[in-house]
């Protein structure tokens, strides 16, 4: 791979090469990989399973040493991919307190920061596109069972069939 990054590039199976796509990725892409998990309410509001973080967030922590923790996310590094989220911090050997990072993909969004009206739009268009596909889909269902219902035969029927071929 000679470019650095390549908008062309599809997929590989060596992990070197993803590596360095991830790497390598303009920020715009980057933000695309710090997604999170919604909760169940938030899949079932806006048909969606995950989302990029933004700061305001109230996200449940899922792995490690802050397990069970509920926070608000304070502060997203795109570059190093990693979030930092309020009140969760780590005591140093000389007593001074540090943000601790977390990866997206251990946090799961428990409320949305809806202060931006392009993602508010965004998350209702999907939704609603979401939901008028389930709604196109049903009805299609139900035509091909009542075009071709399909035909119980008695046992006696079919013996008195091969009765009737031999």
């Amino acid at each position: 791979m000679k470019n650095e990054f390549s908008t062309a590039w599809q997929s590989s199976l060596q992990p070197r090469k993803q590596r360095k796509y991830n790497y390598n990725a303009p920020l715009h892409r980057k933000h695309k990989f710090l997604s999170a998990n919604l909760s169940k309410e938030l899949r079932k509001k806006y048909g969606k399973r995950n989302l990029p973080l933004r700061k305001g967030d109230e996200v449940l922590v899922m792995r490690g040493f802050f397990r069970k923790k509920k926070a608000k996310v304070s502060s997203v590094d795109i570059k190093r991919g990693l979030a930092t989220l309020e009140n969760l911090q780590r005591t140093k050997k000389d007593g001074s307190k540090v943000n601790v990072y977390f990866q997206p993909s251990k946090l799961q969004i428990t409320a949305l920061e809806l202060g931006d009206k392009k993602r508010l739009e965004a998350l209702d268009r999907k939704a609603a596109q979401k939901i008028s596909k389930q709604v196109n889909a049903q009805p299609k269902q139900e035509k091909q069972l009542k075009e071709n219902p399909a035909k119980e035969k008695s046992g006696k029927e079919i013996k008195e069939k091969k009765n009737a071929s031999n």
